[in-house]
Order: C-alpha cells, then sequence, then structure tokens
C-alpha cells in the first residue's frame, strides 16, 4: 500500500516517541531529562543493567549504544511488537488519532479475508474445548492427566479435543453458517475426492490452538490418540493466516516473560513449552514441526539476546542443534548468540521436569555451553587424533566453521576459543603421569620437585606473560601513584589467570584520593595471603621497585618496559595467527614484510631494557661521565662557591 505524501511525517509529529518507548522501558531518572526530552533507559531489545538505551523525543530517533538498536517509532513498533511496516503505522495512527487512507480494494480484501478467517478459526477452537469435556473424549483427559496437564493447565492452553468423526466440526462450522471457501481456507477441512463429501483435517486428537505474537489463532498442532496414526503430531497445513517457518508456539506469552528478565528456552514441542511454563519458565517457544528456519532465529533474536536451545537428548534432538548452530553462524553479532542445554539422554524438557523436578532444569539451563564448545564437541568427539594428518583434518574442519562468521570481532574471538580447546586437547603438560621405564629402551626424563615449578621447566609465552603480568601488578601496588598514567595499558592486559584478574580490576578501581595505601585494600578485600603470594613469587621478590616501594620514577621505568614486551609479544603473536590464516598460497611479499616488522618490535621490547637515553662525555680517564648528572655537580660547586661569606 503506498501511503499519501507527508502522512509519514504527521504521523511522527504526532507522536510521542518517548511515550511509545515508555511502554516498554523503566526511564532512568538520573540520566534523563524529560524537559529536554533527552531520555535513557536500558535497552529493550538486548539484557542489560546499564541504561545506553537513548531516546531524543525532539528529533524522534532512538539509539541503543550497547546494541546499536536505532530508529523512530515505527521501527520500535516494528521491533517490540514483531509486526510489519503498516502494522506498525496503523497502531501509531490509532494511537494518534489519524485516519489511515483507503487501502488498496486487493489489499484490503485480503486483509478482510485474513479477519474472517481468524474468526472461524476462534470457532474451531471453542468447538474442540468443549468436545474435551465430553464422553468421547475421555481416553484424551486421561492422557493428558497422566502427562501432568490439570484442568487449570488445560483451560491456560485452551487444550481441546478434535472427536473420532470424518465431519464432526465441519458440520458445526456449517450449521453456523460459515462459508465453506472460509473452513477450506482456514485448513480445517480438505477438499472431498471423487463423489467424496469434505472431511475434517484432525480426528481423534488431542488439539493445540497457535497463537501468533498478537494472540489470533492461526493454526492448530494435533496429538494423536490412536497409537497406529502414521503422524504422531499433525498441524494445520499453511494458510493465508499460517506460515510454519514464521510462526512459534507460545511467542506472544514467551516474550512479555522475556521482557521481564526470563530466560529465552527454545523446546521441541507443545507438550514440553507447557511443561516449562508449569515448572516455572515462563519464556518458552517451540517452533511447528520443522527445524528452526531463519526467519524464526531472526524472531528468538527479538524477543532476547541470547536464546537457550534445549532440544531433546536423543539423536534427533542433537541433529537439530547441529543444523541450528550451522545456521547461526553466519548470523552472529556482538551480544546475540545462542546457548545449548543438552538433555540427558532419551528426555525432554518435559521428562526431565516430571521425573527430577524444575531445579534439575534450571541446573541445566545453569551448564549452557556456548555455542562454540558445542562446535568443538562436535568435531572432537569420539575421534581420536594421534595423528598430525587427523590434527590436520580437525583444523581445517573447524576453520571452514569459523570462516562462516561475517563479523570479524567474533571470527576472531571463536578462533582464540578454539586455540585454547586445541591447547587442552593436545598439550603433554596436561597429564602429569611419569612414563614407565621399559628395557632396552630410555626412560624419558623427569624434572626434579625443585625444577617442576622453575621458569625453565615452563618457559612457554603462556608463562612468559603470567611472569611479566606478575611483576607489573607488584609494581602498581608498589607505586599506586603510576596508575593513571598506565591505566589503559592495565585494562590490555588478558590477565589468564583470574587471581590476577581480579587484582588489576581492583587496582584499576582505587582512585587517586583513595585513604590508605592500596596494599590494605587488597588484603582487606582479597586477603592477605594474596599479597604475600605474589611477593613470594622468586621474579616478582627481586624486582627492583618491589625492594623499593615508593620510588615512582622506577615504577614508571619498569612498567614502560614491562608493558612494551606483553604488547610486543601478542603483537607478533597475533600477527602469525593472521598470517596463518591467510597462507592459502606461496607467502607475498606483504605478508612476510608484516612478520618481519611485528618480529622486529617484538625483539626491540625484548631487547631493550628501556635504552638509555641519557647523553655521556668521556673522562680523562677513559670512563664515561653522565652528562645531566655532570652538569648538575658543577651547579651545585657553584652554588656553594657563591655562598661562601667574604672576609
Amino acid at each position: 500500500m503506498n501511503l499519501p505524501a507527508g502522512f509519514l511525517d504527521e504521523l511522527r509529529s504526532r507522536t510521542s516517541l518517548s511515550q511509545v518507548v515508555g511502554r516498554k522501558v523503566m526511564w532512568d531518572a538520573r540520566k534523563s531529562n524529560q524537559g529536554k526530552g533527552d531520555m535513557w533507559a536500558p535497552c529493550p531489545f538486548h539484557q542489560e543493567k546499564s541504561a545506553s538505551f537513548h531516546v531524543d523525543d525532539r528529533k524522534g530517533f532512538y539509539y541503543c549504544f550497547g546494541c546499536h538498536a536505532k530508529g523512530d517509532a515505527i521501527s520500535f513498533v516494528m521491533e517490540s511488537e514483531n509486526v510489519g511496516f503498516m502494522e506498525s503505522v496503523e497502531i501509531l495512527a490509532r494511537e494518534a488519532g489519524m485516519t489511515m487512507p483507503a487501502r488498496d480494494p486487493k489489499a484490503q480484501e485480503k486483509s478482510d479475508r485474513r479477519g474472517q478467517l481468524a474468526e472461524v478459526m476462534e470457532q474451531a477452537a471453542a468447538f474442540y474445548r468443549l468436545q474435551l469435556k465430553t464422553g468421547a473424549a475421555h481416553a484424551a483427559r486421561s492422557y493428558l492427566s497422566g502427562r501432568g496437564v490439570t484442568d487449570p493447565v488445560q483451560e491456560r492452553w485452551e487444550i481441546g479435543f478434535a472427536p473420532d468423526g470424518w465431519q464432526s466440526l465441519w458440520d458445526h462450522l456449517r450449521g453456523k453458517g460459515v462459508a465453506e471457501d472460509l473452513i477450506f481456507g482456514a485448513g480445517l477441512a480438505k477438499p472431498p475426492g471423487k463423489g467424496g463429501k469434505p472431511y475434517d483435517t484432525f480426528r481423534n486428537r488431542i488439539m493445540f490452538p497457535i497463537r501468533d505474537a498478537r494472540g489470533r489463532c492461526i493454526a492448530f498442532g494435533g496429538r494423536a490418540m490412536d497409537p497406529n496414526d502414521k503422524a504422531k503430531y499433525l498441524n494445520s497445513p499453511e494458510t493465508d493466516l499460517f506460515d510454519k517457518g514464521r510462526s512459534l508456539f507460545n511467542h506472544g506469552p514467551a516474550r512479555a516473560a522475556a521482557g521481564r528478565g526470563k530466560p529465552l528456552i527454545v523446546a521441541e514441542g507443545y507438550m514440553d513449552v507447557i511443561a516449562l511454563e508449569k515448572g516455572g519458565f515462563p519464556a518458552a517457544v517451540a517452533p511447528l514441526g520443522t527445524a528452526i528456519t531463519e526467519t524464526q532465529l531472526q524472531m528468538l533474536w527479538r524477543i532476547a539476546p541470547e536464546p537457550v536451545i534445549a532440544l531433546d537428548g536423543d539423536t534427533a534432538g542433537l541433529r537439530a542443534a547441529m543444523r541450528l548452530m550451522d545456521l547461526a553462524l553466519p548470523l552472529l553479532e556482538a551480544g546475540q548468540s545462542l546457548r545449548f542445554a543438552l538433555m540427558p539422554e532419551k528426555m525432554d524438557p518435559d521428562d526431565l521436569i516430571r521425573d527430577q523436578g524444575s531445579a534439575a532444569m534450571q541446573k541445566l539451563l545453569d551448564q549452557a555451553i556456548p555455542m562454540v564448545r558445542l562446535l568443538w564437541r562436535r568435531e572432537t568427539d569420539g575421534k581420536v587424533f594421534d595423528s598430525p594428518e587427523r590434527k590436520a583434518m580437525l583444523d581445517k574442519a573447524l576453520r571452514e566453521k569459523i570462516k562462516l562468521i561475517r563479523d570479524p570481532s567474533i571470527r576472531s574471538h571463536y578462533g582464540q576459543e578454539i586455540k585454547n580447546l586445541r591447547w587442552e586437547l593436545f598439550s603433554q603438560r596436561r597429564t602429569g603421569a611419569r612414563r614407565a621405564w621399559t628395557p632396552g629402551k630410555q626412560a624419558a626424563a623427569v624434572p626434579l620437585e625443585g625444577t617442576k615449578a622453575s621458569i625453565l621447566a615452563a618457559a612457554d609465552e603462556a608463562m612468559q606473560d603470567h611472569l611479566r603480568e606478575a611483576v607489573i601488578l607488584a609494581t602498581v601496588i608498589a607505586a599506586p601513584e603510576v596508575i593513571p598514567e598506565f591505566e589503559s595499558g592495565l585494562e590490555a592486559m588478558t590477565c589468564a589467570d583470574p587471581v590476577h584478574r581480579s587484582l588489576r580490576d581492583l587496582i584499576l578501581s582505587h582512585p587517586a584520593t583513595a585513604q590508605g595505601p592500596l596494599s590494605d585494600k587488597i588484603a582487606g578485600q582479597m586477603g592477605p595471603d594474596t599479597l604475600e603470594n605474589l611477593h613470594a613469587l622468586r621474579h616478582v621478590a627481586i624486582s627492583p621497585c618491589v625492594r623499593n616501594p615508593g620510588d615512582v620514577e622506577l615504577a614508571r621505568m619498569t612498567l614502560s618496559e614491562e608493558l612494551a614486551k606483553l604488547t610486543a609479544r601478542r603483537g607478533l603473536t597475533a600477527e602469525i595467527a593472521e598470517a596463518v590464516e591467510d597462507l592459502t598460497g606461496l607467502a607475498d611479499e606483504a605478508l612476510t614484510w608484516r612478520l618481519s616488522q611485528a618480529a622486529q618490535a617484538r625483539n626491540r621490547a625484548e631487547r631493550s631494557e628501556h635504552e638509555d637515553k641519557a647523553e655521556y662525555d668521556t673522562g680523562d680517564n677513559g670512563a664515561r661521565i653522565n652528562r645531566q648528572e655532570r652538569d648538575a655537580f658543577d651547579a651545585l660547586l657553584e652554588k656553594i662557591m657563591h655562598s661562601k661569606p667574604k672576609r
């Protein structure tokens, strides 16, 4: 539909964006200035505690500094309500008291038909609910009761029953005056064969209404009561109302619950979703009989930035999880991913909650693994990597998958995580077992107890970083006055050791005007053993800065030197990692030049010990004399000579 020129401009001018957004957020009173239309709140599109979502009411635009969502009132309604452009315009126009322009006749006709089909679906839902209370549905009620679906739960989900008759619903709707083409159009009945009669789509099944995000009944899912039925679960055919690849079971209620901070859980079927809500997990949805599509995945991310996938713990469920992972990899963005709760073997969420309770389900959700771990498990579980060829095969498979990620930052983080997992798998240092002596063979050398923890016994790059970080932290603690000067360098430290990370964070939070020494604060918050253990390390104990606390110049020189070495070595490592990925053929000049430059930078930093920039003169005896110190000494002598009293 083409809207008249100026209609959208008038709609935006009549609409207060802060009022539209205010229905979904709680404004931060400290940051917001309502008089100027400058409003701040936690973002409604991703989970956060800080107020990074900004609304400029005068300009009519919003922007999130966290997830980078942006737009105007129309786009906000589209994203928050999961509706199309025209539906968003209609909602805002109705609120603004504006009359929507006349639609194109064909579009209006299609909209009217969709409305009629929705009314027919509601009549069918009411019919099925009544049938569940009849004697013919005794077996269905027994089945539901055995699954823990009580009468209140049946009412909440509007569960019904389709009688075991060929024309039960057809006759009911025709008796209500519903046109035949609407019954067919809603997918509730199928046309007759040669000389036959129309017949109901659903027969002898427990019925679950499927509603869209706006709450309209758009389809049904039916669970067969006959164990010999070919299809255990049957969904409505696709209609003008229902597109199964663009719909989710329990979409609207789950979106509302996720907005209240509940975790979004993706299960496999209707009963799983019902069991999850009953168990205290209301933000649960399920796809509708097919693998999750890209559209459904985008719908999930509109609800929550990191849905938890809890599919069945059988082979089919694991395959579905793997397919979803492959679908999601190219679509990943910062703060937008998936986690996977791996169900026990041959169990689904419904089984788990009924057998072990909600606490077991919560524990499983807490232990949900990120996508990168699932990727690693798929490529390594059940496989043996006892040869260079097999290891190379693993590297190739992982590299091909990581290349699918479009976001360069996420791709880099995936590469680093895979590198860490690979190191854990292949590193010989993981097993401390000693090799047994065999006659005729030389026994493997075993380090003495005193040398196991020495720098020589573990002098790899990770250990070098660890030692260097320890010296840096001890130096800053000895002279906290230098913290502001080296703040960015401290922030850039990765700190693989959690103790180092906690120390670094505590140091960075130490205000310049704080009362009392920094060491007292560390001892109070992390315990006295923390500093004692740090200073007990041999390479820290011999540091001049630790032995001369408060020497700011010495600390400044040490920090400049150690941080430069740390940065240079990691820069070389990053260049090498990137070069390895780029080496699809022969190395060209640009690649080798990059590596040589990074290597030179690392060597300069390692060699430098902070090059002496002082100027020297040579004395009569050949010794070097620091010119600056000599000038200072001469000035002092001159001052003494001039200050002598005259006789």
